[in-house]
């Protein structure tokens, strides 16, 4: 694993310099012409081969798939990592593999335990605790705001200096990156449809998006989705006021000039220029590296406006130097900042939503007679929640599992990761199309592809009727999944099946808050999960707070019990801690069981995740719903017309299953 994040590192760093190199060796001159053009991308394009041929050896023994990609994006080696460094009793070494981790998986509950286990363990120092991919630029800044807290104006002067170097390095590495193959997904038209012209410029334009959008990525933390806003202009923020504290007024006022050309017009550094002008007896210029920088920034934008008008694809700009402010502190702290590195704490964005909370209704007919209420919000301590038995029968729960076994393919879903959410598990699972196609092709027989039709839409009706909802609720996504404990793997196992989330908005721990934004599934509004099972180890669903870590249980529901024989009753498991004195409860789980179904609101106020499978395996019928008929579920709508196919017998009728090609969907 370690030989794999060096040989990435390695293959990264031979494209830069290679492209780097290429570029200076072939420049476009001022004699600009049609020849000139593919000439010198030619003649790059030969330079860049020959030359990572050089470095690394042939290109194709560097060639992963995308799945591999995201692993190493989301730093899924270290994962590994510091699980075979426990074993291998190197508590130091696997320290520093959790931190790295956990620095882009920060809702990782497990992961952050583990870290407060590897703080108390012998040989463990705190230099230990290091983030092997920490970006030079943004590790030189955060030490520099350190700095200048303390007063150390001198010292942070250089460390900002440095930052602002690594950053430009930075940006131009981003850049070359971006020159290799770009991936157009539902793009493979193009070679029909247009002109060797547009295709070329097809490509130039997503080439171009990828250059423009490299100052998000750059000021974008890890396990973070959004940049930290205002970041470079930042850096010229805290660089004139720590020049103006060494009474170095021609470097405060070059600084403030430069930290104008982003935020043209701000009435506190304008002051602050005069100011400098008062004193200095005359005027300066902006960061020359700074003006070029914003000037080829605009053009990029001018071109992407062009292309994306050329090619019929929506462009927006992104936010990138967002202001927060002026300064009205008698410390003179610099402009958008609380003088720490969380300078933009995410609670106080102003450009998202904060997860809008559902009316509170519940406790409506159940529609089917032999459906039971286990618990009701109230008793599972949280709002929009319930638990229910006898959904479906063991009977109807065997035939599911049989069809599971059948039709459920590794990482479905999550584009064919086995282990979309750790390691120690496979995923499995299909989709109501899929297993309908099944059953059209005699694969698995039909009825038991109906009957996964018509349980989920008997658990819609029965979600939709029990939360008293006015109007329709639709399918988002439908899946039929399993999880197996891999064997081998569950020695010492601490993390869990599924991490803490929400399933519409972004939980942020940190802030106790939920980002209803994109990436998440923000048309999402009711989820169901529907078991098919009970005979494994682990897996029990949890509940938690908005902080990611507290299990939500009512103590209350414990003092007037007496004991928690009841709650055994209901498959909730107590477990109980001495702290500071009086016992508390710490946990509550939900045991799967055979037409068990727990449903819920989507939103924040349920965050959820599921505990380790740690033998055998766990199958259920996933279930996400919304109140919007604009997202329902694509797949749903072609089940709907093989269902009514089915039912007037004319999907016999030759050629395969009459569905709707998406695009007409």
């Amino acid at each position: 694993m370690e030989g794999a994040l060096r040989a990435c590192k390695e293959v990264r760093s031979s494209r830069v310099r290679c492209r780097l190199r290429c570029q200076d060796q072939h420049p476009f001159d001022a004699t600009f012409s049609d020849l000139r053009f593919p000439d010198v991308v030619l003649r790059r394009a030969a330079c860049m081969n020959a030359c990572i041929e050089e470095r690394i050896g042939t290109q194709s023994m560097h060639k992963v798939g995308e799945d591999v990609v995201q692993d190493f994006h989301r730093r899924i080696p270290y994962n590994y990592l510091q699980l075979a460094y426990r074993k291998l009793e190197q508590p130091d070494q696997a320290a520093a593999a959790a931190h790295t981790y956990f620095q882009a998986n920060p809702e990782h509950v497990e992961m952050g335990q583990n870290l407060e286990q590897y703080k108390d363990q012998p040989g463990v120092e705190e230099e230990h605790f290091v983030d092997r991919e920490a970006r030079p630029h943004q590790r030189s800044f955060a030490a520099a705001v350190g700095l200048y807290d303390e007063g150390d104006h001198r010292g942070a002067i250089a460390l900002f200096e440095e930052a602002l170097v690594q950053y430009y390095e930075a940006d131009s590495e981003c850049r070359a990156l971006c020159q290799w193959p770009q991936r157009f997904d539902g793009h493979d038209h193009l070679r029909y449809r247009y002109s060797l012209y547009e295709i070329i410029s097809d490509h130039f334009t997503q080439v171009l998006h990828c250059e423009h959008e490299c100052v998000r990525d750059l000021a974008t933390r890890p396990g973070r989705l959004s940049p930290m806003e205002n970041y470079l202009p930042q850096h010229y923020d805290y660089l004139q006021f720590a020049y103006f504290h060494e009474d170095r007024l021609e470097e405060a006022l070059q600084c403030s000039l430069t930290y104008l050309l982003f935020h043209q017009g701000e009435e506190s550094m304008t002051d602050n220029v005069h100011y400098y002008r008062e004193m200095l007896g005359h005027d300066g210029q902006p960061r020359e590296e700074a003006a070029w920088y914003l000037r080829r920034h605009k053009q990029e934008l001018e071109l992407l406006l062009i292309g994306s008008e050329t090619m019929g694809v929506e462009f927006t700009e992104g936010n990138y130097w967002s202001s927060t402010g002026g300064r009205e502190d008698s410390n003179r702290i610099p402009s958008g900042t609380d003088g720490w590195m969380e300078y933009v704490p995410i609670s106080e964005k102003k450009n998202v939503v904060v997860a809008a909370q559902q009316q509170l209704k519940e406790g409506g007919p159940l529609v089917y007679e032999d459906v039971q209420l286990v618990q009701n919000s109230a008793a599972l301590n949280g709002t929009q929640r319930v638990l229910l038995d006898r959904v479906i029968s063991e009977e109807e729960c065997s035939d599911l599992r049989r069809l599971a076994h059948a039709v459920t393919m590794a990482g479905d879903g999550y584009r064919g990761r086995m282990s979309p959410h750790t390691p120690n598990e496979k995923f499995e699972g299909a989709t109501v199309l899929k297993t309908l196609q099944f059953g059209y092709e005699g694969r698995v027989p039909m009825g038991s592809a109906r009957l996964f039709y018509d349980v989920s839409e008997r658990a819609r009706r029965v979600i939709e009727s029990y939360f008293l909802l006015n109007s329709t609720l639709h399918f988002s996504y439908t899946h039929l999944v399993c999880r197996t404990a891999i064997t081998g793997q569950q020695d010492h196992r601490n993390d869990l099946s599924h991490p803490i989330h929400a399933d519409n908005c972004l939980l942020d721990p940190e802030a106790n808050e939920c980002w209803k934004e994109p990436p998440a599934y923000t048309y999402r509004d009711f989820s169901a999960l529907l078991y098919l099972n009970g005979d494994f180890e682990g897996g029990e669903f949890i509940f938690t707070e908005m902080d990611a870590k507290t299990v939500t249980v009512r103590w209350e529901h414990f003092l007037l019990h007496g004991t928690a024989a009841d709650a055994l009753l209901l498959q909730v498991t107590y477990r109980f801690a001495e702290i500071d004195g009086p016992l508390r409860p710490l946990q509550a789980s939900v045991k799967p069981l055979c037409g068990r179904m727990v449903g819920f609101s989507s939103g924040g106020e349920n965050p959820h995740g599921v505990k380790a499978v740690t033998s055998g395996q766990r199958c259920a019928v996933a279930l996400w719903f919304t109140l919007d008929p604009l997202f329902r579920e694509l797949e749903r709508l072609q089940a709907d017309e093989v269902i009514q196919a089915l039912d007037t017998q004319s999907v016999w009728g030759g050629g395969g299953l009459n569905i709707n090609p998406k695009d007409e969907l």
